[in-house]
Formats: structure tokens, C-alpha cells, sequence
């Protein structure tokens, strides 16, 4: 009798990444409201007052968060949305080895392209953007940097529009002006804060949600918003919303677990709603020692 051989499960042992945050050991910053993000900077929109601060100086890798940032150089630049953009071999991620839905070959409008960059954090779709951009994606990510400079972001750069590299870097309070300037374009607010979207490829149709649970809860009213995540950058989340009669913005960079973002925007939208009136007098500033090479220009 032929004897049946167990099916083994082999597991790797292989220890995680460690964050760029992690290595310079701001994780190790504490709180008042304990948040899991070793950075984090809420401001009020309209006042621009600070009301939770925490190594918000430091430069880090903002994995997707870089596409904000391709989605605002595109929609500002007015080009054809109904023109149609082929994913190529070269959109393919060699960097991280991520996977993509897009397969070399799909065609799709360059609006369909920004929709699943910025709803979905596609990778394919945020390179096919750059990549045909006129003048091509050297020209697309001079732009990127110029634009940076030209708001105010002097701790940013960036290498490339998806996010993949660890060297789009930025800070904190850099994002803040980021997000600012993203969240006056209707384009931007519309397509980041859509809970889905499908799109026709071929004989299939494929549907694509959103990496932000938080669009679809009721308790939150959100303006605009992109995650991020490479092991270098950890878990990345930024945010304008509307609590408390209030209109936030919001960034938590370098989160260690899947769901801590999230656990963390919880964390600060009960903490308003608890004590609006009192938030000027009250309001928490942590880790405000930074490393010296963490807080230098990029």
C-alpha cells in the first residue's frame, strides 16, 4: 500500500525589515495618546494651528504616498483624460516585486490610470502616468520636485511616482502642505476618497476598492486621502477630514502594524470629539527630539 506523505507547511523565519523609523529608533517616542505611527502631525486646516505633534521633523520613505503627488502634477497639468495609455513592460515593479491586476498589455484612459492610483494605490498605473507624461518620466519627476519646492516642501524629494523607492522621502510637516494643496483639486478629492471603481480590460472587468477602510465608515467625513506602505516606510497614512465641526488634516507615517494607521486616525478623531473646545490648551506635543540625520534635508 502506497504510503501518503504529509504536506508540509514551511513558514519563513526570515526576520521582518526594520522601518527606517525603526532603525533610528522613533518608535521608541512616546505619546499622550499612546498612537502606534512613531510620526504623526495633526493641524487644523483653516487656522493652521497644531494640534497633535510627534517627530514631526523627521524625513522619512513615504512609499505611496508619492502618488499624491503624481495624481496633483497630472490633474494640473490638463491633459486628455479619455486618452488611452497601454501598460508596458517597463511599468512592471522590479524594485519590490509587487503584483499588479494590469497586465503588460492593458489599455486603459490615463483618467481610469489616475482613478486606481489614487483610490487603489496601483503601481502599474501611477508608472503608465509618469512614464507618457510629455517629455517622459525624467520630465515628470522634475516636476514632481518642483512643485515640492514650489509649496513649501523643502524636506522632500522624490525618485520615482509610485513610491516603490525608499528614496521618495519626505517629513511631516511637509505632507501637511502636500495634502493642503492636493485637497483644493476636486479631481484629487474626488477620485482618493472613492470607496470603488471597475474598470473593462478586455472581455473582463475588474473591480478595485479602496486601501483606506475608513471611506466607507460613517462616523468619518473624509476630503482626501492616500495610504502607503514599502518596509522601509512602515505603514503611512494621510488624511483631510471634517471632525468635530473641524476640518482636519492629518499624517501618520511609519506604523508597524497592518491595521495600527487606522487604530491611530481612531485615536485622534475620538480625541478631538471627546474635547474640541479644550484642544488649544491642551494639545499633546511628543518626540520632538529628533535624530540629527532623520531631520536633514534630503
Amino acid at each position: 500500500m502506497a504510503t501518503r506523505r504529509k504536506a508540509v507547511l514551511r513558514v519563513s523565519t526570515a526576520p521582518l525589515k526594520p522601518s527606517f523609523g525603526q532603525t533610528a529608533g522613533l518608535h521608541r517616542s512616546h505619546d499622550a495618546l499612546a498612537l502606534k505611527s512613531s510620526v504623526a502631525l495633526v493641524i487644523d486646516q483653516d487656522t493652521n494651528e497644531v494640534l497633535f505633534s510627534k517627530n514631526e521633523k523627521a524625513v522619512l520613505p513615504i512609499a505611496s504616498l508619492t502618488k499624491l503627488m503624481t495624481g496633483l502634477v497630472l490633474s494640473e497639468a490638463r491633459l486628455p483624460m479619455d486618452e488611452e495609455i497601454t501598460i508596458s513592460q517597463s511599468d512592471v515593479d522590479t524594485e519590490k516585486g509587487s503584483t499588479s491586476r494590469l497586465r503588460v498589455g492593458t489599455v486603459l484612459t490615463r483618467g481610469e490610470l489616475l482613478h486606481l492610483a489614487l483610490m487603489s494605490s496601483e503601481n502599474r498605473a501611477a508608472h503608465a502616468l509618469g512614464r507618457t507624461y510629455p517629455g517622459g518620466l525624467p520630465v515628470f519627476v522634475g516636476l514632481m520636485n518642483d512643485k515640492a519646492r514650489l509649496i513649501g516642501m523643502n524636506d522632500t524629494n522624490y525618485e520615482e511616482p509610485t513610491g516603490l523607492s525608499s528614496k521618495n522621502r519626505s517629513s511631516a510637516r511637509d505632507l501637511v502642505k502636500l495634502v493642503g494643496v492636493a485637497y483644493g483639486d476636486p479631481t484629487l478629492r474626488e477620485l482618493s476618497t472613492s470607496p470603488e471603481h471597475q474598470v473593462v480590460v478586455g472581455h473582463r472587468t475588474l473591480q478595485f476598492k479602496n486601501t483606506n477602510r475608513l471611506v466607507k465608515s460613517p462616523a468619518w467625513e473624509i476630503g482626501l486621502q492616500k495610504t502607503g506602505y514599502i518596509a522601509e516606510a512602515g505603514r503611512c497614512l494621510v488624511m483631510q477630514a471634517k471632525v468635530a465641526g473641524r476640518k482636519l488634516i492629518m499624517v501618520f507615517l511609519d506604523s508597524a502594524g497592518k491595521l495600527t494607521r487606522i487604530a491611530d486616525a481612531e485615536r485622534v478623531r475620538r480625541w478631538v470629539e471627546s474635547s474640541p473646545a479644550a484642544l488649544s490648551r491642551t494639545s499633546p506635543v511628543a518626540g520632538s527630539a529628533v535624530p540629527p540625520a532623520m531631520a536633514a534635508r534630503v
